[in-house]
């Protein structure tokens, strides 16, 4: 379910606590639909917390979060997970399974009669060709290659939104180039809703229409890359650009 002229991921003042830690503190932000929005900051600046309260993985200690205007709160968690692709930061592939039944996983559990045929076209749209890799394992593949299978598995539910956790953050270079721009791919093919959690500034201005960045479980700034570029907020995104020679 989705009302009308709302974004397609909202959070309204979410805090969260683990023990002592504060994760989140009073964060706001909208992502509309077929936008892309990255969140970038150092590790403990609160980028997955936010990310895994979208599919209930992380439960707020206060605040609202929503998806396509419907309140979290008020979903079935396992429905929600169902309903939203998901890629984690290690891929989250179960190593037993065959590659196709990876994919198929979620339609599977919707009962989907369809679950191996919608499997084989994600496995297409990531650039694996179903008759070469359904049958393989995950050991059977490389880094790059269990990350698409990844995608692919976000992807065949057909979802309007996926949540990626630091997508390709553990790839080498070429195949991480590879994978962004099949990314951008998707992106512009599918028209999907994306939030992306990366430490890279350069992947952020590459794959993002706007991009937060956190500090402290804080949003400093909340812009287009070109604004981010041009006119750093505060003390802190000036750092974080010149460091990445951004600014």
């Amino acid at each position: 379910m989705h009302r009308e002229n709302a974004p397609a991921l909202g959070a309204s003042e979410v805090a969260k606590r683990f023990g002592p830690t504060v994760a989140l503190a009073g964060v706001s932000l909208e992502v509309a639909a077929g936008e892309c929005v990255a969140l970038v900051g150092e590790s403990g600046s609160g980028k997955s917390t936010l990310l895994r309260c979208f599919n209930r993985l992380v439960e707020p200690d206060s605040g609202t979060v929503t998806v396509g205007g419907m309140d979290v709160r008020g979903s079935d968690p396992i429905r929600l997970r169902r309903s939203i692709g998901y890629v984690p930061q290690d891929g989250g592939l179960l190593p037993h399974w065959r590659v196709r039944r990876n994919v198929a996983l979620v339609p599977r559990l919707l009962g989907w009669p369809d679950a191996n045929a919608r499997a084989d076209k994600a496995l297409d749209l990531v650039g694996l060709p179903p008759h070469t890799f359904a049958q393989r394992r995950p050991r059977q593949l490389s880094g790059g290659q269990r990350q698409r299978v990844a995608i692919a598995r976000a992807l065949a539910a057909e979802s309007n939104v996926v949540l990626l956790d630091e997508p390709f953050g553990a790839l080498d270079a070429i195949t991480r180039a590879e994978l962004q721009d099949a990314f951008l791919r998707l992106r512009r093919d599918l028209r999907i809703t994306a939030l992306l959690v990366t430490h890279d500034l350069h992947e952020a201005d590459l794959l993002a229409d706007r991009v937060a960045v956190l500090r402290s479980g804080r949003i400093e700034q909340f812009a287009s890359p070109d604004t981010l570029r041009r006119a750093p907020a505060t003390p802190y995104v000036r750092e974080l650009l010149e460091r990445a020679r951004l600014a």
